[in-house]
């Protein structure tokens, strides 16, 4: 087979443990989940009513122009119709976004570490990619925008940031924003948007107005709770609807998915709930690494990068075995540090007891070695 040489070099995307699989290895009655960003308030109930009353017809394909869930988002946004597009997921999105524009010539400007999927398609597609590295755990705009000449074709944004959770301000984003090149797209990926609370926060909606070379991409995966449906969309200026639109897979949203969505986007009142108690346990991560004195990233979004000053593989494992699953830094770029999704209150409680615990063993470890 003559495969392209850069799928030789790439591993697929590597999802955390399934809680089944957990159980079963390590003989546990009960797992807690908290390495992939999930809500752990689950969905509206609106969802389940909308399902329940759903009658496909299984045999028959989806609406692929999205015309119900079109109408909502357009509404819900205060956009055009011809202003969306739509994914099995915002990743969907990002390989559409470079399907279209990445090759072989061509390159591709975004912050490391930043979420995997960026690099991993501007690979495949056989891209240059500049990667430009976080300072303080933020995007390095000024650099991100040195990197750009006359062969970039897309620049990658991620506000908040995964695995940081740090966010780009506006005062630092729009003038950022009319440097850039109008060829040159550039995506702003908010997966994380609505669990947003910084006051100098943008409103990037309004910016696609301004900037004919802005997409931006959102989720129905994290605070609306529909991860396993895979919806996703993007907002931009209907010249880049329109170009993007034939690379895109038919029928890429299940007939569940945008059911699911409108349902789910009709319910702002679960939101706002699941965002005040993501604020509250966020809190109690914070106030746990004050008490160790561990450092971290304030987080804008549902979780939370902590530099426990130990290799985060052993702790990841130690967790593991207590139950508790949540992501090793060491694949995201930062060795010593944990990714843990804020859950519920006394999820987290249970998740910092447990690393607490962990903390005490590698402390009274060091002191025998002294």
């Amino acid at each position: 087979m003559r495969w392209k040489e850069q799928l030789l070099t790439l591993t697929p995307y590597q999802p955390g443990k399934s809680i089944e699989s957990v159980k079963k290895q390590y003989n546990l009655e009960q797992i807690v989940k908290l390495a992939s960003n999930e809500n752990p308030f689950g969905c509206s109930k609106n969802v389940l009513s909308a399902l329940q009353s759903h009658q496909p017809g299984f045999a028959i394909y989806p609406d692929g122009y999205m015309t119900s869930l079109r109408e909502a988002v357009a509404s819900f946004l205060k956009v055009g119709q011809d202003e969306l597009i739509f994914g099995n997921g915002s990743d969907n999105i990002i390989q559409i976004i470079s399907r279209a524009l990445l090759h072989p010539g061509a390159n591709t400007v975004m912050a490391t570490p930043s979420f995997s999927q960026y690099k991993h398609n501007a690979i495949i597609e056989g891209a240059e990619i500049r990667e430009i590295p976080l300072l303080d755990g933020q995007h390095d705009l000024e650099k991100m925008y040195a990197a750009i000449d006359e062969n970039t074709n897309v620049v990658w944004v991620c506000s908040p940031n995964n695995p940081t959770g740090t966010y780009v301000p506006e005062s630092k984003l729009t003038p950022f924003l009319d440097k850039v090149p109008s060829d040159v797209l550039i995506v702003l990926d908010e997966a994380y948007y609505e669990y947003v609370f910084a006051d100098d926060y943008y409103d990037s909606i309004e910016l696609t107005r301004k900037y004919p070379n802005l997409i931006v991409l959102r989720t129905f995966s994290k605070i609306y709770g529909l991860a396993s449906l895979r919806v996703g969309y993007g907002v931009a200026n209907r010249s880049i609807i329109q170009a993007l639109e034939p690379a895109r897979e038919p029928f890429n949203v299940n007939s569940f998915g945008q059911v699911a969505a409108i349902a789910a986007l009709s319910d702002q009142e679960f939101v706002q709930d699941c965002k005040k108690k993501n604020r509250q346990g966020l809190t109690q991560f914070y106030d746990f690494c004050e008490r160790h004195n561990l450092s971290y990233y304030p987080s804008q979004t549902n979780f939370v990068l902590i530099d426990i000053n130990a290799d985060a593989n052993q702790a990841f494992q130690f967790l593991l075995e207590k139950g508790y699953i949540v992501r090793s830094g060491s694949a995201l770029g930062f060795p010593s540090s944990l990714r843990i999704t804020v859950g519920s209150a006394e999820q987290n409680d249970g998740v910092l007891k447990a690393l607490g615990e962990f903390l005490t063993q590698q402390n009274t470890a060091k002191l025998k070695l002294n």
